[in-house]
């Protein structure tokens, strides 16, 4: 039972970002009650309703068809406005700002849950209008389904109206900015208290045996509780080689294991790590700091050139920063019967010099982005640490910053605030 759910949790995991989740769910949910009030309305609750509550009920038949085709119709055309919108957003939200953050718009719950309600009571109306029979007697008019279908159309349009408020606020940088810092925030506090991150020793694997990715895909999660279960079944230790979110080719090694297993523990282990097409800042905190690195970068693209959206996105990653700075280097897992699972993570060190490879890259030539950096690496210089190599490694990003920038600004008066900079930051620049 619990290998049982294991795997339908590893299956939920796999879908639940894909745009059509909960629309599905919805309309499944609209199809079966419409069979739940047809078959309500044959215990006769309409005709009880008419002896108590005769206004609440439509009792006429080509009435109750006039009211559900109209609604239909109108929500047809409410649900295809709000899909345009959706399309024009993502499409928006991929040309001016990244197309990585694709993955993390469609996955809004709050727009797939509305499209949902859409799609529910159409499928609702339309049944119920299918078993309307408007010239039978009154109690044949399904009066009371026909007054919940006007109550759901009713929700739609509140509905409607909330859809274009937070289609308006999705499409404002800030909120896409302030969206995937908090998504991160949230993914990095949860691994800062996981006590894997304070436990710290696990055997050398170098020769331990290898077992080989079967598929490419990212590596998007990795079901813990079911590993952990397979580790004191096998009574093996295990390491996972890659580093959540990369792209995982096929044949590469993809774990190592204590002693030799079988194929079918292989294959328990395999169906314990998902593996998808997309990347989500939800699972794998290091995609928010690439997602905003890249926002950075285009904002200040030739064709675009907005520093201000750059600066925000700096004040993003500054706080990013200062919380991976709480976060250990290595991940290790203790199972029930003292076995252990150790995670490969993305360095502070490698984590930092791709973030900042693209910033000097393409804002080496701006002063004022240039003394945002150096506010940001100031900053960090000044923030607890788990590790004391940290440090380093920031000073060393930001000398090499400023070396960069040195060579690029010419002006005396640039110059000198560079300098301004590196006395601050205690480093020296040397071009």
């Amino acid at each position: 039972m619990k290998e049982l759910w294991a795997k339908f949790r590893t299956v939920f995991f796999s879908i639940q970002s894909k745009i059509a989740f909960y629309p599905s769910l919805f309309a499944v949910f609209g199809f079966l009650l419409a069979f739940v009030m047809i078959y309500a309305e044959n215990r006769g609750v309409s005709a009880y309703l008419m002896e108590n509550t005769p206004t609440l009920v439509v009792n006429n038949g080509d009435t109750a068809l006039t009211i559900l085709s109209a609604c239909i119709t109108g929500l047809i055309s409410m649900m295809v406005f709000s899909f345009s919108m959706v399309m024009v957003l993502l499409n928006q939200a991929s040309t001016n700002f990244s197309p990585r953050l694709l993955p993390g718009l469609i996955s809004n719950k709050k727009h797939q849950v509305i499209l949902g309600v859409y799609l529910a009571t159409i499928l609702y109306c339309i049944f119920i209008a299918i078993s309307i029979q408007p010239d039978g007697e009154d109690y044949q008019v399904p009066g009371f389904s026909v007054l919940m279908g006007i109550i759901f159309t009713v929700i739609c349009m509140g509905a409607f109206i909330y859809f274009i408020h937070t289609i308006s606020q999705s499409i404002q940088i800030n909120n896409i900015l302030d969206g995937i810092y908090q998504t991160a925030k949230k993914r990095l506090n949860y691994l800062i208290e996981d006590p894997a991150d304070t436990t710290g020793s696990f055997p050398d694997s170098k020769d331990w045996p290898e077992f080989y990715a079967e598929k490419s895909g990212y590596f998007q999660h990795l079901n813990l509780e079911n590993l952990k279960a397979i580790c004191d079944k096998k009574k093996i230790n295990l390491h996972i080689l890659p580093v959540k979110g990369v792209f995982v080719l096929k044949g590469i090694p993809l774990l190592k294991t204590s002693k030799k297993i079988d194929e079918e523990a292989f294959q328990e282990i395999r169906d314990s790590i998902v593996f998808s097409r997309g990347e989500l800042v939800s699972r794998n905190y290091a995609l928010a700091f690439k997602q905003i690195t890249e926002i950075i970068v285009k904002a200040m693209s030739p064709g675009i050139n907005d520093p201000g959206t750059a600066m925000n996105g700096i004040d993003y990653l500054t706080e990013l920063w200062a919380m991976r700075m709480q976060k250990n280097d290595f991940s290790v897992h203790i199972t029930n019967e003292n076995n252990k699972i150790k995670i490969d993570v993305i360095s502070f060190e490698e984590l930092m010099y791709n973030v900042m490879a693209s910033l000097r890259t393409y804002c080496k030539q701006d002063i004022t982005i240039v003394q945002k950096l150096g506010l940001m690496f100031y900053y960090l210089q000044t923030q607890e640490s788990i590790d004391p190599d940290f440090y380093k490694v920031i000073d060393k990003e930001a000398q090499t910053l400023l070396l960069d920038a040195y060579k690029e600004i010419t002006n005396p008066i640039d110059q000198k605030i560079l300098k301004g900079i590196s006395e601050k930051l205690h480093l020296k620049i040397d071009p």
